[in-house]
């Protein structure tokens, strides 16, 4: 096994964890040499093993993956990480890239896709789910032209487009917008598809969901 790529597996879930590990271990080419169950874990069992490959689930407690990621990335830059998560959420892709991460799969990937990635990620080439490839191969482009990540940066809203968001957040109809805000129901989706654009969604439910999370449902009218 000395030829092997080392591996540490995070996931919070240690059924999945331990399968994970058991099916890789398989490989014949692949050595786990650490499990891990949260962020701040991992980051302490990459210090003591130096792996080649860290195999990231997003969504643990404590520190998250993509904190999580970003540490391993400013002190080991050597150590590879490949998100394995439940989230194909934009948001969620760029953040991980943002933090430092080589690819990004999805868990419902095939134990031949994880550990073909992994072979991949540890060689240096960056390995993303087709469905994520455009997505991230854009964020590769801005970053390369200088331009901050996506993922880092604070949308700046017109106060307008503030307005419409608040109200959003509330549950007002594009109609009611347009009569709190003496607009026209046109003007609100106008309105709504800028906002959309600037945050990097696409559904009005995800509108919300950004809004409610930045407490624009408590907001004053």
């Amino acid at each position: 096994m000395s030829d092997a790529i080392r591996v540490v597996v995070a996931d919070d879930h240690p059924v999945w964890r331990d399968g994970v590990a058991a099916d890789l271990a398989k490989a014949g080419t692949i050595e786990v040499v650490g499990q891990a169950g949260d962020g701040g874990e991992v980051i302490d069992v990459v210090r003591d093993t130096m792996p080649d490959v860290v195999l990231m689930d997003l969504n643990m407690p404590v520190t998250g993956g993509a904190e999580a990621t970003r540490v391993i990335h400013d002190e080991s830059p050597h150590v590879k990480v490949l998100i394995l998560s439940a989230s194909a959420e934009e948001s969620d892709v760029l953040e991980a890239v943002a933090a430092g991460a080589s690819g990004y799969l999805l868990k419902s990937a095939t134990g031949d896709e994880l550990r073909d990635a992994i072979e991949r990620v540890a060689r240096g080439e960056p390995v993303f789910t087709p469905s994520l490839a455009g997505l991230v191969l854009g964020e590769f482009r801005r970053m390369a032209s200088g331009g901050k990540p996506a993922a880092a940066d604070e949308p700046k809203l017109t106060p307008r487009e503030t307005e419409v968001l608040t109200y959003v957040a509330k549950g007002y109809t594009y109609r009611e917008i347009g009569e709190k805000l003496f607009i026209s129901v046109k003007t609100v989706q106008n309105h709504v598809q800028n906002i959309l654009s600037k945050l990097h969604l696409s559904r009005r439910y995800e509108l919300m969901r950004y809004a409610i999370r930045k407490g624009l449902d408590k907001a004053p009218e």
